[in-house]
């Protein structure tokens, strides 16, 4: 397991009076530091030397991770301020790295970050260099969320792979181990140094709003294996991961986005469920961790959220499962994140860092987060040693991931940005994924007879991607979405059209949210014409379309899916995926519809 060094706590023990604090002569004195210029960015005592010269106003600014418009440093677009205001929203990326001396930013493409490789690679190597203008010279941690699969900032021509619940319904590690490994390359040739990511939640309710197909599975063990193997894959590829949602967001039905949900298992329900992904993350030596917005009351009984508990996020990670690492928040504008209402923006900084968080992701007022956290320190409420502390952590880490040493972007890497390589081995790994949960009436694959298909139900992009997939295979293809919310009009006008053909493939989306959707589905049923019904996100839409003879799991839909489903459809490769969660009956938890691990295939 890597482990952080401790050369930085020197500083701590000579810059607060420790060593005259009544040892004796024989006690052994830490060496002294070597901070003499030039020292090398690779060296021991670095992070000690750089704690030693930063100013407050320096160490504070690292502990905070934002957004920026634009897609140069420079650069503002306005519609988007507008439409995202907040009290940093007229200021460009370079005057918030200038002015708050941050330690990262992380972007989106609501934020005009993400247009193209090369624009991408631009916009990190202008950060940088703004960073590296500064009296510390210090190097930003660049971040997104390319988890893959449901979330994902940076689309084509990146690689896209299938995200996690389909990686688990390949039972194959190598597969995620490769996915991560490509994933971090790519990011890291665009100068993204911190993926957020992968997630390690076990999806253990499938009400789920918020994890669902971003979870492995339901299995901890799988969960764990899976996860390590991507933290191994990230990491090797160059790019810091960072598991979340610790310490587990996979029982809930509220998404902690809009409301703070409450998970009401019990101390031993969660270590046996929801803590071993993340103890075997900490033991394969991940950079970092994202803490969740959720209140465990077995855990803490505050009735804060887990960001806020010193019990969470100190005795029980540090403690207990011995993490190490740098410890970010999810992002404090989400609604689970602001228990204190109106005081929140200046005061869950403050407790966040008091109970053992790192870094402070994207506040929703940066400049009071910003000056309540130098006011704390000033009034004695947090402590100089406590933010040398985590600053130390974040230093070690860009140290450990050559953020230091390498911080600009060589743009001949570019090239290998969605490579054929790596398009190549995406699809492959798609491909193993789509998993035939039922097949009844034995409509796959598709028969020679089979010539005119309808693709309908959920999805612009989907619905397009496999009729064009279909129709290269020499059927003829018609196509209507219907949306998430069918009305009468658009069921009957897809009832007809199925009714004029050999058979009607529908794409559903948690039809268990939608009565819409379900009835479209039945209304295709009622054609008497055959009918596969393919859930393109969270396989549990099975429990709802018994009635159905054919179903088949696709956990994501992305082209990268589509078109590895149209393979499966037509026989020209193999059903092999295998479900990673078990399928509960409509409404129920007791007894299955199907158990994990259920998948079919073509033989007789």
């Amino acid at each position: 397991m890597h482990r952080i060094r401790s050369a930085w706590l020197v500083v701590m023990m000579s810059g607060w009076g420790l060593a005259s604090t009544g040892c004796s002569e024989d006690t052994e004195l830490p060496p002294a530091l070597d901070c003499q210029p030039p020292l090398e960015v690779s060296s021991p005592d670095w992070v000690a030397c750089q704690l030693k010269e930063m100013t407050l106003e320096e160490k504070v600014g690292q502990l905070f991770m934002t957004y920026a418009y634009g897609q140069s440093v420079s650069d503002l677009e306005p519609a988007m301020v507008e439409s995202n205001r907040t009290d940093h929203g007229l200021d460009t990326a370079e005057q918030l790295v200038e002015r708050y001396h941050l330690g990262g930013i992380i972007y989106f493409s609501w934020a005009g970050n993400l247009k193209a490789p090369a624009q991408i690679a631009g916009l990190s190597n202008g950060l940088q260099e703004t960073a590296l203008r500064q009296p510390r010279a210090i190097p930003l941690l660049i971040a997104t969320d390319q988890e893959h699969g449901v979330v994902v900032r940076i689309t084509e021509p990146a690689t896209q792979f299938p995200g996690n619940m389909a990686l688990g319904a390949t039972r194959n590690l190598d597969d995620a181990h490769q996915a991560a490994v490509i994933t971090a390359r790519e990011l890291r040739a665009m100068g993204i140094n911190q993926n957020f990511g992968p997630v390690v939640d076990v999806n253990s309710n499938p009400l789920n709003p918020v994890i669902g197909v971003r979870s492995f599975g339901v299995d901890p063990a799988q969960v764990s294996a899976f996860a390590q193997a991507q933290v191994l894959g990230l990491q090797e590829g160059g790019t810091a991961a960072a598991v979340k949602h610790f310490p587990g967001h996979g029982d809930t039905e509220v998404d902690s986005h809009y409301g703070l949900p409450i998970i009401k298992r019990t101390r031993e329900q969660l270590g046996a469920a929801d803590l071993p992904p993340f103890a075997a993350a900490i033991r394969t030596g991940v950079d970092a961790i994202m803490s969740a917005h959720i209140v465990l009351p077995a855990l803490d009984s505050s009735g804060l959220p887990a960001t806020l508990s010193p019990a969470i996020m100190t005795d029980l990670l540090r403690g207990e499962l011995g993490f190490e690492g740098v410890l970010f928040s999810d992002s404090l504008a989400m609604q689970g994140a602001k228990p204190y209402g109106d005081d929140s923006p200046a005061r869950v900084p403050v407790e966040a860092l008091k109970a053992g968080v790192d870094v402070l992701l994207m506040p929703p007022k940066l400049g009071v987060a910003y000056q309540a956290v130098l006011d704390a320190v000033g009034t004695g409420e947090l402590t100089q040693e406590r933010i040398d502390v985590s600053v130390g952590r974040i230093l070690t880490l860009k140290q450990r991931r050559g953020v230091l040493s390498q911080p600009l972007v060589n743009l001949a890497e570019l090239g290998r940005v969605g490579s054929a390589e790596h398009l190549a081995a995406a699809s492959a790994i798609a491909g193993r994924s789509i998993t035939l949960v039922k097949n009844d009436a034995r409509a796959l694959p598709l028969k020679p007879e089979v010539r005119k298909v309808l693709v309908t139900g959920w999805g612009d992009q989907p619905t397009a991607i496999l009729a064009e997939a279909l129709a290269q295979h020499g059927l003829t293809v018609q196509r209507l979405e219907t949306g998430t919310a069918p009305g009468t009009a658009k069921r009957e006008e897809a009832a007809a059209l199925a009714a004029q053909s050999d058979l009607t493939l529908v794409l559903t989306h948690r039809v268990w949210t939608s009565q819409a959707q379900q009835d479209l589905v039945r209304a295709l049923q009622d054609t008497q014409k055959p009918l596969v019904a393919v859930s393109v996100r969270e396989p549990y839409d099975a429990a709802y379309l018994t009635e159905v003879p054919t179903h088949v799991a696709t956990y994501g839909y992305r082209p990268v899916s589509m078109q590895a489903l149209a393979q499966v459809l037509v026989g020209a490769a193999p059903p092999a995926g295998r479900l990673p969660v078990a399928i509960p009956h409509a409404g129920q938890t007791a007894t299955l519809l199907y158990p994990t691990g259920h998948g079919l295939d073509y033989s007789p």
